[in-house]
């Protein structure tokens, strides 16, 4: 069911469509070749000053650190490959004033590493809790950091990318509108100069979305949150929400793609990848992070057993196929799509 790990490059575990590999994604992602990814989808430790479980870097060394990846990564991406990049904010040490850093970030991947910004974009969490504590609960000097920065690089100034995947729903207003259209406006140029037309009532599926995500990071069960539970494996304390990856996989990628996450943490991007039918690679620095992330490869019908032999196999150091741990039921899928190798071509 398991074999032992082949070094250097064995995978942790694979799916059917990807596979984790546990190591320094700096070092894995050297061995990728040229021009051979879709997206790079990621969310690195933040630049806190506060040190966190997962391995933050002070914001004095954060910028030098980071831009050593994204080297990497401007080399490995396809011509219409795209770098998605989720930053949180921070302060200044000891003062209600805000770091610069995701800013600096931005202007050293355009100006230094050659990246252009396809667009900014903002990913607000209504449901965080106020922080920080210093200046929001106990002083009460400013509001709660609900938002994070998602920067969108893009390796030439045309990467692809498709909107009408990604279509939001209708407000109730609009679907009024194209119920009725006469009801609620007439064809004309708006003092704004837009031509709102006759077109302007089409029923296109869905509204264009805006650059600002509203997605809830409210993630409190689950199959990777009870399994972890059920062997006392340790979470991830900086998981994004599902959606916002899957927002991107969907809008630059198409199925057959690959995507790849650099700072996987609990692999929620692969998780993602592989329900949109995209082939995946994801890296982790952290061996228990990688082996309590293969839970989100799992069926609900695992047995706590068959938790722990994976988790123990992915901590020993075994490669992991982990359709061969799915119930009967899940056996039959097509044959799985081959995973790009990590070694140069």
């Amino acid at each position: 069911m398991t074999q032992p790990i082949t070094p250097p490059r064995a995978p942790a575990y694979t799916t059917t469509h990807g596979a984790a590999f546990c190591g320094d994604s700096l070092e894995l992602l050297a061995e990728l070749p040229d021009a051979s990814v879709n997206l790079v989808m990621t969310s690195p430790p933040f630049a806190l000053l506060r040190e966190k479980a997962y391995g933050n870097r002070d914001q004095a060394d954060y910028l030098d650190w980071l831009t050593a990846f994204a080297r990497q990564v401007q080399r490995v991406l396809r011509d219409d490959g795209s770098f998605v990049l989720d930053l949180g904010g921070a302060y200044q040490r000891g003062v209600p004033a805000r770091s610069l850093y995701p800013f600096r970030v931005l202007l050293r991947f355009c100006d230094e590493v050659g990246f252009f910004l396809a667009e900014d974009v903002y990913w607000h969490n209504p449901a965080k809790l106020p922080s920080p504590i210093e200046w929001v609960n106990k002083r009460k000097m400013r509001m709660k950091d609900s938002v994070n920065t998602v920067w969108w690089f893009s390796k030439t100034e045309w990467p692809k990318a498709d909107v009408s995947k990604v279509l939001a729903p209708y407000s109730d207003r609009m679907k009024k509108l194209l119920d009725d259209p006469g009801a609620f406006y007439k064809p004309a140029v708006r003092p704004s100069g837009h031509d709102i037309g006759k077109g302007f009532a089409t029923n296109n599926g869905g509204a264009i979305p805006a650059n600002l995500l509203q997605i809830p990071n409210t993630e409190s069960n689950g199959l990777y949150v009870d399994a972890c539970k059920a062997v006392g494996a340790e979470r991830h304390p900086a998981r994004f929400p599902a959606k916002l990856p899957e927002f991107f996989i969907r809008l630059l990628t198409d199925p057959g793609d690959l995507v790849v996450d650099i700072f996987a943490g609990s692999n929620t991007t692969g998780q993602v990848a592989e329900a949109e039918g995209r082939r995946w690679l994801s890296f982790e620095l952290r061996a228990d992070y990688v082996a309590a992330s293969a839970f989100r490869f799992l069926d609900k019908q695992n047995t706590p057993t068959d938790l722990q032999a994976v988790h123990a196999a992915v901590l020993a150091g075994h490669a992991v196929h982990l359709p061969n741990f799915l119930p009967q039921r899940d056996m039959l899928m097509p044959a799985p799509e081959p995973v790009l190798s990590l070694h140069r071509m």
